[in-house]
């Protein structure tokens, strides 16, 4: 067994530091739609150096020419954050990724391979004496190339308890540093998950006594990956991985910055601390939105267009008599400019009057009343109000009223 285990610790600080492990160059890349080049992979890295992340997953070296190129680019560029690629448990693959992370300050090798007895069955045809014998070769391979090594017995959460454990002890004992137990298919749910973390720690003690970190790695098929990942950090996760927004392999990954803003906003539940700059969540995801062919669905938590937006107007007058009573964060805590309180057909007198307040006119109760009136006529008829609607509305004395001309309205 190797005498040193914790290349980790000192960089991570206590045990209660939370690392992430950013995904979405190799694992959200997966996603249609989703494929970069290798000068986006490199500015959407620069992005997540910016954000805080602690290792890059720059992508599977084996895979492609591309992905080659795009990872070491990254390892010359990027300097704070450990670099991996993806490798599967072959001496080429694994002999791949260390010549495409040679150049990297702090270079992990993030070996995989399946525990679950379907995947060892059908997809990949060997027993489950082989599947240990070939994770013990590849670590001790991979160790004997890099001193940081991950390994991933996929689909670990439909795997046998008794053999996951098994192939779990074997890759520490050849030299993983990280053990990263996922769940592939996104099939667990937050208390399974996060027993089976428990289990893990409790039959193998040496994952305590020689600093092992385990981490969460959740797919999102059952809208169960974040809180999965938070699961997983209750009970002993000290790595999460994740992408931007989200994106990944069928309905996604865990997104980064649900985790992040978890973490802080319930850190009285938690009590863990990150690296992550909370305010670069709302830009980084914007950077991955102008690379890739979409942007986060309008109602994604955090980064959603519609996340920091309110129309209803019980939700407006609470807001305007004060935002905690209806946003558990203020909008530039993670990067966004403003809250914004839309006018449509359910907003209610307060946000009219606010609006125009903002527009520079000022209505007693009476002209509020009418204004009113015709608001909600008009917001049953269109679904965006503009300002030059709202002051279309208002009779001519009142605009006559407004010391700067209609017309210098944006």
């Amino acid at each position: 067994m190797f005498a040193t285990k914790l290349p980790l610790a000192g960089e991570f600080m206590t045990q209660n530091h939370v690392a992430f492990f950013d995904t979405t160059l190799r694992d959200g890349e997966q996603s249609p739609g989703c494929s970069m080049t290798t000068q986006e992979k490199l500015t959407m890295a620069h992005a997540l150096e910016d954000l805080g992340v602690d290792i890059i997953e720059a992508g599977f070296a084996m895979a492609s020419e591309g992905d080659f190129a795009a990872i070491a680019t990254i390892t010359q560029a990027i300097r704070k954050p450990r670099i991996a690629s993806l490798a599967r448990a072959k001496t080429e693959d694994i002999e791949m990724a260390a010549r495409a992370i040679q150049f990297a300050d702090r270079a992990r090798i993030h070996v995989f391979l399946a525990s679950s007895d379907l995947h060892l069955e059908y997809k990949l045809k060997i027993s489950r004496q082989q599947a240990l014998d070939q994770t013990a070769e590849s670590v001790k391979l991979a160790r004997s190339l890099v001193d940081d090594v991950e390994f991933s017995p996929e689909d670990a959460t439909r795997s046998d308890r008794d053999f996951l454990v098994e192939m779990v002890r074997v890759a520490i004992e050849a030299g993983a540093t990280t053990i990263n137990m996922p769940d592939t298919v996104g099939y667990t749910t937050p208390e399974e998950y996060g027993q089976m973390f428990r289990e893990v720690r409790e039959r193998i003690p040496a994952v305590d006594a020689e600093g092992i970190i385990l981490s969460s790695h959740c797919h999102d098929d059952l809208g169960l990956a974040v809180a999965n990942s938070l699961a997983a950090i209750q009970n002993g996760a000290r790595q999460v991985e994740c992408t931007i927004n989200g994106i990944g392999e069928r309905a996604g990954n865990a997104a980064l910055e649900e985790i992040a803003a978890a973490l802080y906003v319930r850190g009285d539940r938690y009590g863990v601390n990150t690296s992550i700059k909370l305010e670069q969540l709302y830009p980084t995801s914007q950077v991955l939105g102008q690379i890739i062919t979409f942007k986060p669905s309008p109602n994604k938590a955090i980064v959603g267009a519609n996340a920091f937006a309110h129309e209803s107007g019980i939700h407006q007058h609470g807001m305007l008599a004060n935002p905690l009573c209806y946003e558990i964060m203020t909008p530039a805590l993670v990067g966004v400019a403003k809250t914004h309180l839309v006018l449509g057909k359910h907003s209610g007198r307060a946000a009219l009057r606010h609006r125009l307040e903002q527009l520079g006119f000022t209505l007693d109760r009476e002209e509020l009343q009418q204004t009113y009136y015709r608001f909600v006529a008009l917001a049953d008829r269109k679904k965006n109000i503009y300002d030059q609607d709202l002051v279309g509305l208002l009779p001519d004395p009142i605009r006559d009223r407004r010391p700067v001309p209609v017309s210098e309205l944006d």
